[in-house]
């Protein structure tokens, strides 16, 4: 598989109210695009969001806007397979975890910091795992300078799973793909379209691709947090009914240079909820972290040498 390079896409980001041109790597047929949401300042560094299962870049729009009207770093946003209606095509393939090295290399300079969510950010963690595991240093050779885990999956011990968590994950995928629909698109789609469009997207996700997600969920406890040494942000919601906030919690113990957030009155997508006190924490955070270490990074683009 081959990608384009460089190239202006226009209409993918909004800056004061008018089409901006954005640098992308991919195409919206490649299984990973990546496209610059708001130029902001390098020399703050560079921000990577990687979204959940069956959402799209688009979950951080509320997020981005923020950031460019404050003048914060450079931000880039990917599609990856897992997105919308891409799903089920993808997740018959096999592992999906290599794919979030194709995101991390197409940041032009490597990116300083990346925020992931949900389903996201346990891909993220898998894969950075198994390079630690290989004997290798993926923070810096990603130009990796901090992680914000959004909405996390994660158990201490493989006995904490039992045939109730299981069953309690499916039964509440079609109300979490309501709900996210319900916090991007307020009151215009009215409660019984949400519903039947939420089955409708849990069908295009098809046990494929919720069975990658439970797979990676269940190494959770096998993660060798001790190798994640960077800073590390974990957010979550506290009325998220998907992602228990005790995860979260459970997971900031485990790593070894963590702070874990609370964010009152909201759930699993507490970027849109909670989108300028998100924001703030995430540029405060991007700050500290651009303090810590000089910018920079590979960025070679897309390789696909990957067989999957």
């Amino acid at each position: 598989m081959s990608a384009a390079g460089d190239r202006p896409v226009r209409g993918l980001a909004q800056e004061d109210g008018g089409p901006a041109e954005a640098s992308a790597r991919g195409d919206k047929e490649s299984p990973v695009l990546v496209t610059r949401r708001a130029p902001g300042d390098p020399g703050r560094g560079r921000v990577l969001f990687l979204h959940g299962l069956s959402n799209s870049s688009s979950v951080w729009d509320a997020c981005v806007e923020h950031g460019r009207r404050a003048g914060g770093p450079e931000l880039w946003a990917a599609d990856l397979p897992w997105r919308g209606r891409s799903v089920a095509g993808w997740s018959v393939r096999g592992d999906l975890v290599p794919y979030t090295g194709d995101a991390l290399r197409a940041v032009p300079g490597g990116a300083t910091v990346v925020v992931a969510h949900s389903m996201g950010a346990n891909v993220l963690m898998e894969f950075l795992g198994r390079r630690i595991e290989e004997g290798l240093d993926p923070f810096t050779e990603f130009g990796v300078h901090g992680l914000v885990l959004v909405s996390p999956f994660y158990r201490r011990t493989a006995e904490e799973f039992d045939w109730a968590s299981l069953a309690h994950s499916v039964d509440n995928m079609a109300p979490l793909i309501a709900e996210g629909i319900r916090v991007h698109a307020g009151d215009r789609v009215p409660r019984a379209a949400r519903h039947h469009l939420a089955e409708r997207i849990r069908d295009w996700v098809g046990p494929y691709g919720w069975m990658r997600f439970f797979e990676i969920y269940l190494r959770t406890p096998a993660l060798r947090l001790g190798g994640f040494t960077v800073p590390c942000l974990v957010l979550a919601g506290a009325d998220d009914f998907a992602a228990p906030p005790a995860e979260g919690r459970a997971l900031a113990d485990g790593l070894p240079d963590a702070e874990f957030r609370l964010l009152p009155d909201c759930g699993h997508f507490l970027m849109i909820e909670r989108a300028r006190q998100f924001a703030t924490l995430l540029d405060r955070f991007v700050s500290t972290c651009s303090a810590v270490r000089p910018h920079g990074g590979p960025g070679p683009g897309f390789p696909w040498e990957h067989d999957r």
